[in-house]
C-alpha cells in the first residue's frame, strides 16, 4: 500500500474550495510528487456543502477518491456535520473557530482557528479564506513546502491579486505559529 495523504477540503459553495485543492495539488506536483484533485459539482457547488479533495503520494496514486481523509478543513458547520465522519479518527481536523465541533466526534487532532474572520477583518476580504486555510494546512503539516504553495499559489489566482494572496498565506501561517 502506497503511503500517501487523503485531504478533504468543505465548505460551502463560493469559498474558493476547489481552487484551494487545485492549488495544493500543484504545489505538490511541484515538489515532484504525485496528486490528484477532485472536486464535487452540482447543487452543493452552489452554496451548499461542498468539498474538494487531493490525495498527495510520493509513489503513484491507485485510486482518485479520498475515502477516509487524513486531513479535512471545515468552514461551515454544515459542511463539518456533513462531511465529520469521513475523517480518520487519527486525521487532523481544521476548523474555522464560528464551528462547534460535537464533543463525541471521534478525532484525536482537533485545531479550531479563525480563518473567516482573519480573512474578513484582519485582510478584509472574505474571498481569502481559502488561501488562509491552505497557509494553515501547510503550517499545521508540512504537507507541502511554503515555496512551492506560494508558486502555486501565485500562479492560480487573478492578476492583480497576488500581493493580497501572499498576505493571506502568510496570515494563515500565523494562526498556528
Amino acid at each position: 500500500m502506497a503511503k500517501q495523504t487523503e485531504i478533504r477540503l468543505t465548505g460551502s459553495g463560493g469559498q474558493g474550495l476547489i481552487l484551494a485543492g487545485i492549488i495544493l495539488a500543484e504545489s505538490a506536483i511541484l515538489k515532484g510528487e504525485n496528486a490528484v484533485q477532485s472536486q464535487s459539482y452540482g447543487p452543493e457547488a452552489r452554496g451548499g456543502a461542498s468539498k474538494a479533495e487531493v490525495i498527495i503520494s510520493k509513489e503513484e496514486i491507485d485510486f482518485p477518491k479520498v475515502g477516509k481523509a487524513d486531513i479535512m478543513l471545515a468552514l461551515t458547520q454544515v459542511a463539518l456535520d456533513k462531511y465529520a465522519n469521513t475523517l480518520k479518527s487519527e486525521g487532523l481536523l481544521v476548523v474555522d473557530s464560528s464551528i462547534n465541533v460535537p464533543e463525541d466526534l471521534n478525532v484525536k487532532n482537533i485545531v479550531s482557528i479563525p480563518i473567516l474572520n482573519t480573512a474578513s477583518e484582519v485582510i478584509g476580504k472574505t474571498m481569502v479564506a481559502n488561501i488562509v486555510a491552505l497557509g494553515a494546512i501547510q503550517e499545521l503539516t508540512d504537507i507541502v513546502s511554503k515555496e512551492y504553495l506560494e508558486e502555486a499559489v501565485l500562479s492560480r489566482v487573478p492578476r492583480g491579486t497576488e500581493e493580497l494572496n501572499k498576505r493571506a498565506l502568510q496570515e494563515g501561517y500565523n494562526l498556528v505559529k
